[in-house]
C-alpha cells in the first residue's frame, strides 16, 4: 500500500454520507483534504473536526453544478497546496420515479449534479493532473450504473453515464502514458442521505424494495475508495462494486 501522507485530494459532495466519511479517513492517513459542497455550515463543522483530530483540511463552498464554480474549486486548493493529487467526484442525488409524469425538474437536477458536475470537475482538474503526472480521478457510481430497476430509469442513465465516462477516460490516459488512473466506485445500498431526497410515496417504495437487510454505513464505502487510492502507481483498481451482503440486485 502507498503511503497516502502529504497528498493533496479534493472530495465533492463531502457535507454528508460517503464524501463526508472519505474526507474524515484520508485525512487520518495524512491526505491534505479540500471538502466541498453547497452546505457551508455542515462544511466548517467537519473541518474543525479533522483539525481536532490532528488532520488538514479546508472548507470549499462550491455547487458542482457550476462551471466556473468548478475551476475556481480547483484553482484555489492548487495554489493553496500547490497540486492535487485524488479528485473524489461523490456529489450527486437519486431522485427515482415513473419516466411517465415526472417531474422534469427531478431528471434536469439529476444530470446536471450525477453528470455535468462530474465532468466539470474532471475538465478542471485534468490539466493539473497531466502537468503532474500523476493523480487519482474517482468516480461514485452505483450499483444502480450496472443493473436496471423500473423506477430507477433516469438515475440508471446517470450512473450507466458515469460508468462509460470513466472507463473511456482511463483507456484515454492510459495510451497517453500520463500516469493518471481513473477509479470507479459502485455502492449498493447505504445509509446516506439519498432516499430522503425523494417524494414520500417514492421513499416508501424504496424501503419497500431493498427491505430490511443491514445495510451499508458511509465508511464502508469510504474503505473501498482508501484502498483502491492507496495502490502502488502501477496497479490500476478500476472498478469497486460494494453491496451489502444481503442484497440481491
Amino acid at each position: 500500500m502507498t503511503n497516502l501522507k502529504n497528498k493533496v485530494a479534493i472530495v465533492t459532495g463531502a457535507s454528508s454520507g460517503i464524501g463526508e466519511a472519505t474526507a474524515r479517513k484520508l485525512a487520518k492517513l495524512g491526505v491534505k483534504v479540500a471538502v466541498a459542497a453547497r452546505r457551508k455550515n455542515k462544511l466548517d463543522i467537519l473541518v474543525s473536526e479533522i483539525e481536532a483530530a490532528g488532520g488538514i483540511a479546508m472548507a470549499v463552498e462550491a455547487d458542482v453544478t457550476d462551471k466556473v464554480a468548478c475551476e475556481q474549486l480547483v484553482t484555489h486548493v492548487e495554489n493553496t497546496w500547490g497540486k492535487i493529487d485524488i479528485l473524489i467526484n461523490n456529489a450527486g442525488v437519486m431522485l427515482l420515479g415513473p419516466v411517465q409524469n415526472a417531474p422534469l425538474e427531478e431528471w434536469e437536477r439529476m444530470i446536471n449534479l450525477n453528470v455535468l458536475g462530474l465532468l466539470y470537475m474532471t475538465h478542471a482538474a485534468l490539466p493539473i493532473m497531466k502537468k503532474q503526472r500523476s493523480g487519482d480521478i474517482v468516480n461514485v457510481s452505483s450499483v444502480a450504473g450496472r443493473t436496471t430497476r423500473q423506477g430507477s430509469a433516469v438515475y440508471n442513465l446517470t450512473k450507466w453515464g458515469v460508468c462509460a465516462f470513466t472507463d473511456a477516460l482511463r483507456q484515454e490516459l492510459a495510451s497517453d502514458n500520463t500516469g493518471l488512473r481513473t477509479i470507479l466506485i459502485e455502492p449498493g445500498a447505504v445509509n446516506t442521505e439519498l432516499i430522503s431526497h425523494n417524494r414520500a410515496e417514492v421513499r416508501d417504495q424504496v424501503r419497500a424494495r431493498v427491505g430490511d437487510i443491514k445495510r451499508l454505513e458511509a465508511e464502508d464505502i469510504a474503505a473501498g475508495i482508501v484502498y483502491a487510492v492507496s495502490q502502488p502507481a502501477h496497479v490500476s483498481v478500476n472498478e469497486v462494486l460494494i453491496r451489502p451482503t444481503e442484497q440481491v440486485m
